[in-house]
């Protein structure tokens, strides 16, 4: 999986999986991803607040569903609403390389010792090694860190993969089952690690 520069976007993102899911259908019907952009900004289909969160939502969707191989179109169609989740977290980890190393060193790390419990210290454990590791991280201040680890939270929380008791300090880490088409693609198209990002496995 391609590895991208680290960027703080997410604070504005969420995992839009009912976007992500328009997006799909009208590429299978044949759309290309300009005539969505102008269906977005003329006819606001994905239902945003105001012309400027439309164009958001369009272009992060648009780039999710561009860093991933276009032959799980047919595959994400054909799932259960559980799996085309999968997919659409998927898409936000090729897109986020940072929220990807979270799920990847901090929610896979939890499941591979047993524990079932993601924690606010374990974010802000995060993002402090990353701040060690990387000077674009380190320039980023607590307010915006802070912002990235409830964008993170919330995606995985829309995902399936954390309980809904968004107010405590501790969530509860769902492991999802993959769907054994999605799984073989993901190891097929170059997406392992995500495998084992998503089973909490070595």
């Amino acid at each position: 999986m391609k590895r991208n520069k680290y960027s703080a976007g997410a604070v504005k993102f969420a995992l839009w999986f009912m976007e992500f899911r328009k997006a799909i259908r009208l590429l299978e019907q044949g759309k290309t991803f300009d005539e969505i952009k102008k269906l977005s900004a003329t006819k606001n289909i994905f239902g945003a607040s105001t012309p400027a969160r439309a164009a958001i939502i369009q272009s992060t969707i648009t780039a999710r569903i561009k860093e991933l191989d276009s032959s799980f179109y047919p595959l994400f169609q054909d799932s259960d609403v559980a799996t085309q989740k999968l997919y659409a977290l998927t898409g936000s980890f090729a897109h986020d390389t940072l929220f990807f190393d979270f799920m990847y060193e901090v929610v896979r790390e939890k499941m591979i010792i047993g524990m079932s419990v993601l924690a606010d210290a374990d974010i802000r454990i995060f993002f402090k090694n990353k701040q060690a590791q990387d000077e674009v991280v380190a320039k980023w201040t607590d307010q915006t860190l802070q912002r990235l680890g409830r964008s993170y939270k919330t995606q995985l929380y829309e995902a399936g993969i954390l309980d809904e008791k968004a107010r405590v300090a501790e969530r509860k880490i769902l492991k999802p089952i993959l769907d054994p088409v999605l799984k073989h693609w993901l190891e097929d198209y170059g997406y392992g690690q995500v495998v084992k990002a998503l089973e909490g496995v070595r």
